[in-house]
Formats: C-alpha cells, sequence, structure tokens
C-alpha cells in the first residue's frame, strides 16, 4: 500500500504576532496572522497528509470557525492527523517541503523544523526533507506580505 499527498498553505505577514515554522519561533519583526499559531509549513504537512488518506482538507477538519482552535499550536494538530494516517494502517514513508519566504533567512533554523516534524510524524529524521526558498522579489511573498509552504508525502502501509 502507497499514498501520496500534496499540502498548501500561506497566510499573511503581520505586527504582532510570533513566526512560527515547523513549530520553531523564529525571531522576526513579523509574525503570520492566522486563526491557530498560523504555522504555514505545518500547515502544508497536515493538509498533504490528509490529502494523501483521502480525508479532504485542513479546513475540513479544523476550521477557522472553530474556537477550539483559536490561538491552536500547530504541531498538536499534526499530533492528531498522524493518529488517522496510524489508525488507517500507513506510516511516513518521506516528506518533501518547501518554505517560501524573502526573509528572515531561514538556512539555520530548518534542522530544528526538520527534527520536531520527525517527532511528531515518528519517522526518522532523514525521511524528512525541508527547503527554503525565496521569489527574488516577486509576488505576495517576494513583497514580504506574507508566507508559504508547500509538502509532498509518501505513506507506505505498516
Amino acid at each position: 500500500m502507497f499514498r501520496i499527498g500534496f499540502g498548501y498553505d500561506a497566510h499573511r505577514l503581520v505586527e504582532g504576532r510570533p513566526l512560527i515554522l515547523g513549530g520553531v519561533g523564529i525571531p522576526h519583526t513579523l509574525g503570520l496572522l492566522g486563526h491557530s499559531d498560523a504555522d504555514v509549513l505545518t500547515h502544508a504537512v497536515m493538509d498533504a497528509l490528509i490529502g494523501a488518506l483521502g480525508m479532504g482538507d485542513i479546513g475540513r477538519h479544523f476550521p477557522d470557525t472553530d474556537p477550539a482552535y483559536k490561538g491552536a499550536d500547530s504541531l498538536s494538530m499534526l499530533r492528531r492527523v498522524i493518529e488517522w494516517v496510524k489508525r488507517d494502517g500507513f506510516g511516513v514513508n518521506n516528506v518533501d517541503a518547501t518554505i517560501v519566504a524573502e526573509g528572515p533567512k531561514l538556512a539555520s533554523y530548518l534542522p530544528a523544523m526538520r527534527k520536531k516534524l520527525a517527532r511528531v510524524l515518528d519517522a526518522p529524521s532523514n525521511k524528512i526533507n525541508i527547503k527554503a526558498t525565496t521569489t527574488e522579489g516577486m509576488g505576495f511573498c517576494g513583497r514580504q506580505e506574507g508566507i508559504a509552504a508547500y509538502a509532498m508525502i509518501s505513506l507506505i502501509g505498516v
């Protein structure tokens, strides 16, 4: 048994919010606006997992209209999703994710993100790949209006 899922998320950058990516707090003058902690990387991974299971999308299971998720820690929500993965007889084969942000520079934070996600996904960290890129000043990410993330996931039967 083998499944593949794709996830995407984007949030606006604003003042007065923390910047959290992959469960890691990153010092920056701006943070991501959202109902939960707005962790776009974790949300993209969740969306990819939910898609691989054929269960719709993140908004269906964690709606921004539900007060239970106001300010929620995205890693906690990811723990629920990985329970569904295991319930359906799967495990994470690998993750390949990309964060799109003009700033701040993220390279030094990627190992910590990888470690946190691997722990929650119950997968070896060498199965989790996280990259960061810019858009060379183009689009909403390039103008530093927001940050986006993409994730591809493969699941295998266990």
